[in-house]
């Protein structure tokens, strides 16, 4: 089942954090906030409207998490902390999980009294964590230190890039092997397939020449993130948003931050799709070059870092010559042509649902899962780093990650047949994501309907909306 909630249209102030509700509930004992929080009251209906641990509710003990897991578990909060800024004029609200969502979801696994809570991601290289957590959740990770709960925040990148005035200075290995598990999937990898010419693997900013040692005809290994292989119960806390590469980053997509490094994660292939890539529909001559110019500035970022921030700086600028002729000027694999990032990201949903704590795939899912995405401010258009904000209301929750998508894509007003990571997350596989189809979703709404379609990013419009009709309504 998956459920839709109305979240109302907007989060409450940052002055609010670290966000009590504000108002009482039987289970809740703490103090209550004096601006109005309709977020927190939504996320105690979705997760009431699942019907998870229904005996109680209304009751003190009502412990909705504590009937996925007993105590003494160990639970991972994975929200989306893609970046502290958006890339556009959007603001962060349609970029990234709000903080009070996560200040919900955190009071309701506490009441599961588990042995370890962390909080964690894997942004992208250029985000300044310390600027991502003041935008709200330092100040409700602070409330929770003076309550003496022990909640741990954690930044799982191994590389992060620190941009200068002048310079781009990449860091590596700043945290060891030993917090991290290699995943090899081999040949169950959905990038089995299209590994024949495995040296065209490509990632945004990270060195080409280390892809093949991850992802080669029968390798095909992740990183993950040893707290999250370690943890009984992952809450995924998606935000809803269009994705330049993927169609939409929801529940499936949001997995990408359980992997510590990114040159473990093919994003798409060099190349046009008429000569064996995925990154672009047809090849020209500015976008051939300048992916030849990425791949020597990644070559070279640790070796000559003055020399990779001026080239930084100037190399887009050879999209000019494709931007005066009505050309696409994209060469991040950001269109509907994308067969790669799909495969990528469905292989680590196959990894959080089977791999045990040392990374081997076991026939039966290790730890269960539990999604709940923020669509009260949605995002739209060239998502994931520069979306468009749009009031959408929407507090979703569900126990399955494919089903969540298909129900919450619809909801956007896109076609989830369509877009390759929902769709073909319901394929017949040895180790499957959904052992239904999508027309055993159960969706339930308390009557809510989503104001509008979203807007796909540029590349996909055209080729993933559905008709008015086919929407989810109330």
């Amino acid at each position: 089942m998956v459920w839709l909630e109305d979240g109302a249209l907007g989060y409450p102030p940052i002055s609010a954090a670290p966000y009590n509700p504000s108002e009482s509930y039987p289970e809740y004992n703490g103090p209550l906030g004096k601006t109005p929080n309709p977020v927190y009251a939504a996320v105690r209906r979705a997760l009431a409207n699942l019907n998870l641990d229904a005996k109680r509710l209304g009751r003190p003990d009502w412990n909705p998490i504590g009937e996925l897991v007993p105590p003494g578990s160990r639970i991972v909060i994975k929200p989306n902390w893609v970046l502290h800024a958006n890339e556009g004029p959007g603001g962060t609200d349609c970029l990234i999980t709000h903080a009070s969502i996560l200040r919900a979801v955190i009071d309701y696994a506490l009441r599961a009294r588990p042995a370890m809570l962390v909080v964690g991601d894997a942004p992208v290289q250029v985000c300044r964590f310390d600027a991502l957590l003041g935008l709200g959740f330092e100040r409700v990770a602070e409330w929770y230190r003076t309550q003496g709960v022990p909640i741990e925040v954690k930044d799982f990148r191994r590389t992060i890039t620190v941009r200068g005035s002048h310079s781009v200075r990449v860091q590596t290995r700043l945290r060891p092997m030993e917090e991290y598990r290699l995943v090899d999937l081999g040949a169950e990898s959905l990038l089995e397939p299209i590994s024949a010419d495995f040296s065209k693997f490509r990632v945004t900013m990270y060195n080409p020449d280390d892809l093949p040692v991850a992802h080669a005809p029968g390798r095909h290994r992740y990183l993950i993130a040893r707290d999250v292989l370690e943890a009984d119960l992952v809450i995924n806390v998606p935000k809803v948003k269009t994705h330049m590469k993927a169609g939409v980053t929801l529940a499936l997509k949001n997995l990408v931050g359980i992997n510590g490094s990114k040159e473990f994660l093919p994003h798409h292939r060099k190349g046009a799709a008429d000569s064996g890539g995925d990154n672009y529909e047809r090849r020209t001559l500015p976008k051939a070059l300048l992916e030849d110019v990425l791949d020597w500035m990644n070559r070279h970022a640790l070796d000559k870092p003055n020399l990779y921030g001026v080239m930084n700086r100037i190399a887009y600028k050879i999209l000019w010559f494709d931007r005066i002729r009505g050309l696409p000027a994209n060469v991040e694999g950001g269109w509907h042509g994308n067969d790669t990032v799909w495969r990528m990201c469905l292989d680590l949903n196959t990894i959080l649902l089977y791999a045990d704590r040392e990374g081997r795939l076991r026939e039966m899912p290790q730890r269960v899962t539990l999604h709940v995405g923020d669509g009260i401010i949605a995002g739209e258009g060239d998502g994931p780093l520069r979306p468009d904000p749009v009031p959408f209301g929407l507090v979703t929750a569900a126990l399955n990650a494919a089903a969540h998508d298909w129900a919450v894509t619809t909801a956007m007003g896109l076609d989830p047949r369509r877009i390759p990571i929902i769709c073909r997350a319901f394929d017949t596989r040895p180790h499957p994501l959904a052992g239904f189809g999508p027309a055993d979703i159960e969706v339930v709404t308390d009557g809510v309907a989503p104001p509008r379609a979203l807007r796909p990013a540029s590349g996909w419009r055209g080729h993933c909306e559905s008709v008015p009709e086919e929407r989810c309504r109330a």
